[in-house]
C-alpha cells in the first residue's frame, strides 16, 4: 500500500487536521497586485478547488503553495509549518502540471522513476515505489513506452504516477484535464475523483471549468480579481451563491437588476427596473434593507414553460420564443419577456417541444427557486 506523508508525519503535525493554511497572502508583480488577502484553510484529505477566469490570481496562489513564487506579504502553512522561505523541492507537496511536463527522451518507468533516483534511493526501494504508482494509475502495462507513445490520458496518469511516486501530503493540480478533449476529460474526471478517494490524500485543484470544479470537489473557492469572492461546498456554490458574479460564473443565469420593495416573514419583493415584480423565498441572514440595490438569479433549469397562463403562479410572466436550439439531452431557449429583459430557459428533452418562434409563452419558477443578493 502507498504510504503517504501523512502516515510518514510526526506525532505533533498528526494531531493536526489541516494541510494548507493561507494566511492573508499577497503577491505583486511589478507593482500590479495579483493576489489581494488570500485566505483559506484546507483539511486533511480533502479535494479542494480554486476556480476563476483567467487572470484572477488562481494559478499564482497555486504557485505559492507550491513554492514557485514567494508571497509579498502573508504566510503560507503545510502541516503547521511556514513555507515562506522552503523552497519547492523541500516542501511535502507535488504538481501535475497541464502539459504533463513528461520527459520525451525517457520511458514511462523512468520518467516517474526520475525523482526518487535525483534523491539516491536504492534501486530496490525505487523499482517498489515506481511499481506501485504505476499500478495506482492502471499503467503498468505502458511501463516501456515512451510519452509520445501515449494518448493525452495516459500521459495524463503517468504524470499523477510521478507526482505520487514522492509521497506527498498535498497534490497540487494545475488545470489537470485542460488538454484533454471533453470526451475522454469525462472519464479522467471520474478517475481521479476515484484517485483521491482510494488514496485519502489531500488535492488542491485549478480550474476554470465550472463542471470540473462541481464534480470533483469537496469544496471550491471562486475568485476574481485576485479576491475570494466565496469558499463553500460545490450545491451551496451553485444553489446558493453569495455574489452576483459567483451566481453569473457558476454556471448558467438569469440576473435581474432592481431595488427591495418589502420584506415579510417568509419573501422579499423586488421590482426590477423596467418594473416587474419577482417574490423571492427570504433567504437565511438576509441583511439587505428596503431601498437597497439588489440582483435577483434565477437558473435556467428551474423555469417552465408552458403556452397558458399556469394558475396560481406567482412568478409568472408572458413572452415571446425568440429562439430554440437542440442541445441532444435538453433543449436551450431564448425568450423575451414583455418587459423587455430576455430570458434563457433550459428543459428536458422530452419531444415535447415549444412550437415556433415569436409563440406567446408563459414562463414561471418557484419563489424557493430564485436567490437575491446584495448589488
Amino acid at each position: 500500500m502507498l504510504q503517504t506523508a501523512t502516515q510518514n508525519s510526526d506525532s505533533t503535525r498528526a494531531e493536526s487536521s489541516l494541510d494548507v493554511e493561507l494566511r492573508k497572502v499577497f503577491k505583486v508583480f511589478n507593482g500590479e497586485t495579483a493576489v489581494r488577502g488570500v485566505e483559506f484553510d484546507i483539511c486533511r484529505g480533502e479535494f479542494f478547488s480554486i476556480l476563476g477566469p483567467s487572470g484572477c490570481g488562481k494559478t499564482t496562489t497555486l504557485r505559492m503553495i507550491a513554492g514557485f513564487e514567494t508571497p509579498s506579504a502573508g504566510e503560507v502553512l503545510i502541516r503547521g509549518e511556514s513555507m515562506n522561505h522552503v523552497p519547492p523541492y523541500q516542501r511535502p507537496v507535488n504538481t501535475v502540471f497541464q502539459s504533463y511536463a513528461l520527459f520525451n527522451h525517457l520511458r514511462v518507468w523512468d520518467n516517474v522513476a526520475f525523482g526518487l533516483r535525483i534523491k539516491r534511493l536504492g534501486r530496490a526501494e525505487v523499482q517498489a515505489r515506481v511499481d506501485e504508482a504505476l499500478a495506482l494509475v492502471k499503467m503498468e502495462a505502458f511501463a516501456s513506452r515512451y510519452p509520445s507513445q501515449m494518448s493525452g490520458g495516459q500521459r495524463q496518469r503517468v504524470a499523477l504516477a510521478r507526482a505520487l511516486v514522492n509521497r506527498p501530503a498535498v497534490v497540487l493540480l494545475d488545470e489537470p484535464l485542460g488538454a484533454l478533449d471533453l470526451k475522454l476529460r469525462k472519464q479522467m474526471q471520474v478517475e481521479l475523483s476515484n484517485l483521491h478517494q482510494d488514496l485519502g490524500l489531500t488535492f488542491v485543484m485549478v480550474t476554470h471549468d465550472q463542471e470540473e470544479a462541481l464534480s470533483l470537489s469537496d469544496r471550491i473557492a471562486v475568485m476574481k480579481d485576485g479576491r475570494i469572492e466565496q469558499i463553500d461546498s460545490p450545491d451551496r456554490i451553485y444553489e446558493q451563491p453569495s455574489t452576483p458574479f459567483v451566481a453569473d460564473f457558476i454556471g448558467d443565469t438569469n440576473l435581474f437588476e432592481g431595488h427591495l420593495e418589502a420584506i415579510d416573514p417568509t419573501s422579499v419583493l423586488v421590482r426590477t427596473a423596467s418594473g416587474v415584480k419577482i417574490v423571492i423565498a427570504l433567504p437565511d441572514s438576509f441583511q439587505a434593507e428596503v431601498g437597497d440595490k439588489v440582483v435577483v438569479s434565477v437558473r435556467p433549469e428551474k423555469i417552465d414553460l408552458s403556452l397558458y397562463r399556469p394558475e396560481d403562479a406567482v412568478d409568472c410572466y408572458e413572452g415571446r420564443l425568440e429562439h430554440s436550439m437542440y442541445l441532444g439531452t435538453h433543449m436551450h431557449y431564448t425568450l423575451k419577456l414583455l418587459s423587455g429583459e430576455y430570458l434563457t430557459v433550459r428543459q428536458p428533452n422530452t419531444w415535447a417541444n415549444l412550437p415556433d418562434r415569436h409563440t406567446p409563452v408563459y414562463a414561471s419558477w418557484m419563489a424557493k427557486d430564485g436567490v437575491v443578493l446584495k448589488a
